[in-house]
Formats: C-alpha cells, sequence, structure tokens
C-alpha cells in the first residue's frame, strides 16, 4: 500500500574524501547541509525538520547528534535522531513529510575513520555471549556470507573479480581521486587473502563521507514549481533476526520483503525491463550476486551470461552502479544513502561525469547490519505517478 502523501528528492550534496582535508566535522557537516539545501532552492528557514543519521562509536562520543545539531540547522527546529543507519534516516524523512506535519526535510548522515579500530567498534555493537566472542565485524560477517553464497553457487567464486573491476572502473569516472583505483584480473586474483574467500581488494577500506538530501511533499514541489525532482515512487524496508545461526545467508528474506513493497507501490512487475539503472550495496562482490537475485534482475543460473555478457556494465542494457559503489567508496555508515542520494542524483539529471542519459526510473538499494540484516529498497521516477 503506497504512502497517502507523495514526496520527492529536491536537493543533495555529498562530501568525498578529498573535499575534508583541513576542516573539522562540526564545519563539514555545516558545508555539506548548506549546499543540499541551496540546491533544493531553500533557506534555512524554510527547512521543517531534520532527520540525522550518526554512529557515536564510529564518532569516538557520545551522542554524536548533539555535537551535530547546530551544524546542521537544528537550533530551534524539529530534529531528530537515528542510530541505526544512513538510510533509515532517509525512511524515517519521507515518513514524516507523509505523516502531513511536515513539508520539507533535511536527512543528513556521515561516516568518520578516526575511531582507533572500526572493527572493534563493530564488534562492540554485537551480542556479547555468542558475536562479540567470535569475534564479529562487519568483515568476519560478510566472510562468511561469502563463503554461503560460493557453496550454494560455485560461479560465484570466478564471477567475484569481473564485478568489482566492473565497480572500480565505475569509480574511476565518477569521483577521480576520491575512489579505489582500478583494478584487473591479476592485480585482484594476488592480492594477499583477507577473510576467506575474501581477498584484500574485494574488502574497501573505509572512508570518510557526508551524504545530506532534502526532501518535499508534492504540494511543495507543485507551489515553488520545482523542475526534476526525483519523485519516490516505491519505498520498503525489513529487518532479519540479529542472530546469524538463525539466518540463511544465502537469502535474504528482508530484501525479498522490502523489494516487493517498493515494486508493488512503484507498479513494477519486471524490473529488469523497467528500471534504467540500479544503484546496490555491494560490500562485497558475492553480495552484488545476492541482491541481482533478490531483486529479480538475475537468477544464479544467469550470472554468468549477464556479468560476462557485460549486462550490467555502464553500457549495458541496465547499469549497475555507475557511482562505483561501495567498492569503489566506503563511508561505512552512510553508504546506503549514498546509494540513494545516486540514484535521486541520476532521476534529477545531476550524477555529473556518471549521469546516465534519460534516465527516468532508478532503484536503490542499501543495506547495513551483519550480513546484511537490514534492507531498504527505494525506487525513483522523473514522474510522479499515481
Amino acid at each position: 500500500m503506497a504512502l497517502n502523501r507523495k514526496s520527492a528528492v529536491i536537493g543533495s550534496a555529498l562530501f568525498l574524501p578529498d573535499r575534508c582535508k583541513d576542516k573539522s566535522l562540526e564545519e563539514a557537516l555545516y558545508e555539506i547541509a548548506q549546499e543540499a539545501i541551496r540546491d533544493a532552492g531553500l533557506t534555512m528557514d524554510e527547512v521543517d525538520g531534520i532527520v540525522v543519521g550518526s554512529n557515536d562509536q564510529f564518532d569516538g562520543r557520545a551522542i554524536s547528534v548533539m555535537m551535530a545539531s547546530g551544524s546542521v540547522g537544528g537550533v530551534d527546529r524539529d530534529i531528530l535522531s537515528t542510530p541505526s543507519s544512513g538510510e533509515h534516516a532517509f525512511v524515517l524523512g519521507v515518513l514524516r513529510v507523509a505523516s502531513g506535519q511536515f513539508e520539507t526535510q533535511l536527512v543528513i548522515s556521515w561516516s568518520l575513520t578516526e575511531a582507533s579500530s572500526l572493527s572493534e567498534a563493530q564488534r562492540l555493537g554485537a551480542d556479547p555471549y555468542f558475536h562479540r566472542r567470535l569475534p564479529l565485524d562487519e568483515g568476519s560477517a560478510f566472510a562468511l556470507q561469502a563463503s554461503v553464497i560460493g557453496a550454494a553457487w560455485p560461479q560465484a567464486h570466478d564471477l567475484a573479480t569481473p564485478i568489482l573491476i566492473k565497480n572500480r572502473g565505475n569509480g574511476a569516472k565518477a569521483y577521480p581521486g576520491a575512489a579505489g583505483a582500478k583494478v584487473d584480473r591479476q592485480s585482484v586474483d594476488s592480492s594477499r587473502p583477507k577473510r576467506w574467500p575474501l581477498r584484500e581488494a574485494m574488502l574497501p577500506p573505509p572512508a570518510a563521507g557526508i551524504v545530506a538530501l532534502v526532501i518535499a511533499s508534492d504540494a511543495h514541489i507543485e507551489e515553488r514549481g520545482i523542475k526534476n525532482p526525483a519523485w519516490i515512487r516505491g519505498m520498503g524496508w525489513a529487518t532479519e533476526t540479529g542472530f546469524l545461526g538463525d539466518r540463511d545467508l544465502k537469502s535474504a528474506p528482508a530484501l525479498d520483503a522490502a523489494a516487493e513493497r517498493a515494486y508493488e507501490e512503484a507498479g513494477i512487475t519486471d524490473p529488469r525491463k523497467a528500471l534504467d539503472l540500479v544503484e546496490l550495496t555491494d560490500a562485497t562482490p558475492y553480495q552484488e550476486l545476492l541482491v541481482y537475485d533478490r531483486l529479480g534482475l538475475s537468477s544464479p543460473d544467469k550470472w554468468q551470461s549477464d556479468v560476462n555478457g557485460g549486462s550490467f556494465s555502464a553500457d549495458g542494457g541496465l547499469p549497475v552502479n555507475l557511482s562505483g559503489g561501495v567498492a569503489a567508496y566506503n563511508p561505512v555508515f552512510c553508504t546506503g544513502l549514498m546509494r540513494i542520494a545516486e540514484a535521486a542524483n541520476q532521476i534529477r539529471g545531476k550524477a555529473g561525469a556518471h549521469q546516465k542519459n534519460g534516465a527516468k526510473l532508478a532503484l536503490a538499494h542499501a543495506a547495513s547490519g551483519f550480513a546484511m540484516q537490514y534492507q531498504t529498497v527505494l525506487v525513483f521516477g522523473a514522474e510522479r505517478g499515481e
């Protein structure tokens, strides 16, 4: 069932590592928030509310939203914080507009690399009796999932490298100087084994980043005559149980549920034909393959022909991760919001060097938590829809 009030992304800004030099986090947050608001054609006084996605452990401080409130414009303004993930901040922003209490929302999330050990920060987020003692962090969870996928579909091991090559190549075009370097098969296959079956090249290093988006109601958009909004045509999100022993890591029931909801709202029955591009969370190439399957883009028996045939390359029938995805640039806590911003920018015609001409319908997939515990799917369209 679709929300009974339409909304769209009307402004965005990304803060990449090459822009973070010589700026405090407070200064960087102020700059990126103001840039997104200007892109939306608004002033700070015209922003009704703010949703912040932040992580105390990654920031290395308690209640990090308190530090950010002034920088993002939260003084004398309704502000809400979610510590779960950047994409959940976006979902909250959409729901707040849909409630009818707000016309506009600024959504902002960030990720730092200043914690002495991000791995340890992630481990401390696990339950203390089982997972924390493994020890479990995102890298080990990704490896466990990759091994399960590889055992079920052995072709995944051969396809991991060409997927990584595709994404790193796209990232080099989208964000020269910020994304990870291009790779070839030799450099990937000769990189140091990290956590089986993942090699070092397959695990993108954490990077600093900030993402900000402005959401507006259909009434606001009509009143202001805003051109080229990225309409939210469909949205779904779901969560799996936290205990890995209760999960089948080669399936993704939360993603199935999120995609079903988003597709139903958007009126999509054949996503491979309907979509012009996809931005998906690909912390590893194995995850990208699994998402192909669960989103209805390519089943395991088609993986080899689709990947090796270039179906999801920049000039293929359905480009996937024109931005390079997480494989190219990995601001850990806000990678999901990055995917949302990238898909919305494609619809708005503001994706820069990696813009796909004529993009009318784009999908953003965000995943977070151990082995993609949390799943979010959004469909953006150039047309408002029903």
